[in-house]
């Protein structure tokens, strides 16, 4: 028998039992769909998160010299200690960072933790709790960010402590509607600035606004809040491939800075936003380590379907198997063409799990701000799993098929 009229019989027995063949296929189908639907979230989340929180962060192609370090959760009291004990990173620190780093794009100041956050006032309208931070000029363009409208904050605004704010999209937003917000006095923390400029709007990440912010003069902060406890040295290089060796350079120019000797523990932090970046990794690790068992398990339910279903096919076509070993079939023939059925309903259900996958996904990227993207290789493995259930489950149903004797199958009603 050859094998396109093999497949032709398998997809016309689907075809004549079209309700039990879904309902088969009812387990394959949700497993492979949720294999695809939560790969496809993880992955486009790990991209997400590179690209987008670990940028809003950090900035691109950047790194920071902290006193503490970047850590996503609590500090024990131990690290609290060691931390406690570091001094904090000064304009000196950040001139020695200059000095070693002559070719870094921008080497910006910015205000630490911790972070205020101050109402700001306008005529009769005012928004809370907006987080204010005091920067040198070159954060800004470490930080990538745009002005929308008006101009950036200035060395002259630093050296002359201005009483001038660039304000973020959204408290521009809420606060100016229908109004120009450059050349507007607002109060922050009591006291009056000009609004100078507005920085173009940065987006959501994970339903988390990057636009409610206020920049300030660092020197003119540092008068209204007082140093905080960290200052943080960013700096910026041109291509992510410079990043490392500035790294290594910015660390040894700090360890000369604070005078430590050869073998003493570095007393301040130098980090990419790879903390972030791996923090996030560790979760989808878990999630994947999950996903194989709960995959496994409607599989295998999937599989074991269709295994009964294929037996029962069997009980129901004695007759029909009898008949054609009659005429000539072999035992060969008979079980490739029940296990090509079972192949093809698993196949079927892969590829049902599959389309039923990526619009789960889809549909969660629409209505969230979880993004998805479907890799080739989970489509893959969704369909190898779907073949091998078939082959692995629709062994025993096959050789049980073309062990019939044709005289007892003719035999039967």
């Amino acid at each position: 028998m050859r094998t396109a009229d093999v497949v032709v019989t398998a997809l016309g027995q689907i075809r004549a039992n079209k309700l039990r063949s879904f309902f088969t296929l009812l387990g394959i189908i949700v497993s492979v769909a949720f294999l695809v639907a939560v790969v496809a979230i993880i992955q486009g989340m790990n991209a997400y998160v590179k690209e987008n929180i670990a940028g809003a962060v950090i900035g691109t192609n950047a790194f920071q010299v902290r006193r503490t370090p970047l850590q996503v959760g609590f500090f024990d009291d131990e690290m609290w200690k060691r931390v406690a004990r570091r001094p904090r990173i000064t304009l000196a620190d950040a001139a020695a960072v200059r000095r070693a780093i002559p070719e870094a794009v921008a080497i910006g100041l910015t205000s630490g933790w911790p972070t205020p956050q101050s109402d700001i006032v306008w005529r009769d309208r005012s928004m809370a709790d907006v987080v204010v931070f005091g920067i040198t000029p070159a954060y800004q363009e470490v930080q990538d960010y745009r002005i929308a409208r008006g101009r950036p904050l200035t060395e002259v605004d630093l050296d002359q402590r201005r009483a001038v704010v660039v304000i973020g999209n959204d408290v521009a937003g809420k606060l100016f509607e229908h109004v120009d917000p450059v050349g507007q006095f607002v109060r922050i923390a009591g006291d009056q600035f000009e609004v100078v400029g507005v920085i173009a709007p940065k987006g959501r990440v994970l339903g988390q606004s990057f636009d409610t912010f206020n920049l300030v003069p660092l020197t003119r902060y540092e008068m209204l809040f007082g140093r905080r406890l960290t200052t943080t040295v960013s700096v910026k290089m041109r291509d992510a491939a410079d990043v490392a060796d500035a790294m290594g350079r910015a660390e040894e120019a700090m360890r000369v800075a604070h005078r430590l000797r050869p073998g003493q523990e570095n007393n301040f932090s130098i980090e990419t936003a790879d903390a972030l970046v791996d923090f996030w990794k560790s979760l989808t690790a878990v999630l994947f380590s999950v996903i194989p068992a709960m995959v496994a398990i409607g599989i295998v339910v999937g599989g074991i379907v269709i295994m009964n279903i294929m037996l029962m096919a069997v009980s129901e076509r004695t007759r029909e198997i009898g008949i054609r070993k009659a005429v000539g079939a072999r035992a060969r023939d008979i079980e490739r063409q029940f296990l090509a059925e079972a192949v093809a309903l698993a196949l079927c259900g892969g590829l049902l799990g599959v389309v039923s996958g990526w619009m789960f996904a889809s549909f969660v990227a629409l209505v969230s701000p979880l993004p998805a993207r479907i890799t080739w290789w989970s489509v893959v493995l969704a369909m190898v799993l779907g073949a091998g259930v078939g082959v692995v489950f629709g062994v025993y149903p096959a050789r049980r098929a073309a062990r019939l004797d044709p005289i007892t199958a003719l035999r039967a009603e």
